[in-house]
């Protein structure tokens, strides 16, 4: 192995080292602060109570009725998000012109917390996973949408014309210049649509809904069973950190391919 691969190992084993450190630190103060320094459990519960009732739940199975919802919810809004974002933004990124009118009409569009429209969506769709798919499309499609804008409106002009002159039709225009080009943009846009309809559909279900695993958090809050919510909670995160590892490994995969 090379310094340089050396050195990259070693810059990867240090932040590993140091993430752990910071986890490690932050259950110590939490240890600290319901047994030292008074904290009342009912309000933080101790770390190993906690640790008990994750064991618990995980064994048990509990989760599962609650996961199946939340990921059903996920699978769809990504979905609707992904077909509807990449081909308006395809189609968007055709002409100059469409690109200086809607980019910034989507931008800032995003801009606005889209979460508030969630009691409409109630409205429309009742408390069921329906306004949930519908928040977490919504909320998903516009970084899919700006980055397909972005992805292909920006591939240089230059491949074009040299694939033009070379007689490509636009289906050989399509798989061997603009999708090449543009997929590395796309691909992040991908990856932060799926991250931001995971949140919002969790946090979805813990303002209005009758199940998954948001809904499940605010029950047992309302019931003050707080060690097991910061199960469920600390489930919730794991969960989060698994999809999105697993995004972040298939964008990478994609982009070597």
């Amino acid at each position: 192995m090379n310094s340089d691969g050396r050195a990259t190992t070693q810059q990867r084993l240090l932040s590993r080292l140091m993430q752990i450190a910071f986890i490690a630190v932050l259950l110590l103060l939490w240890s600290l602060a319901t047994t030292v320094w008074g904290v009342s459990r009912i309000l933080l519960p101790n770390p190993l109570n906690v640790w008990h009732q994750l064991v618990e739940v995980v064994s048990s199975g509990a989760f599962i009725p609650d996961l199946k919802v939340t990921l059903g919810e996920l699978t769809a809004a990504f979905a609707i998000a992904m077909s509807l974002g990449v081909s308006l933004g395809y189609s968007i990124s055709r002409s100059r012109f469409l690109i200086k009118v809607f980019e910034p009409l989507l931008a800032a569009i995003y801009a606005i917390p889209i979460i508030l429209f969630l009691p409409l969506y109630v409205l429309l769709l009742g408390l069921g996973p329906g306004s949930k798919i519908a928040l977490g499309a919504t909320i998903s499609f516009f970084p899919i949408v700006l980055s397909t804008i972005a992805g292909f409106g920006n591939v240089d002009r230059r491949l074009v014309i040299v694939a033009r002159s070379m007689g490509a039709n636009d289906l050989q225009m399509f798989r061997h210049v603009l999708l090449p080009a543009a997929l590395p943009v796309i691909l992040a846009g991908l990856r932060m649509g799926f991250t931001v309809a995971l949140l919002s559909v969790i946090a979805s279900e813990t303002i209005a809904s009758f199940a998954g695993l948001g809904h499940h958090i605010v029950d047992l809050a309302e019931n003050m069973d707080t060690a097991r919510m910061f199960a469920y909670i600390v489930f919730v995160i794991a969960i989060v950190a698994f999809l999105n590892a697993v995004v972040s490994r298939l964008e990478r995969w994609v982009r070597w391919r």
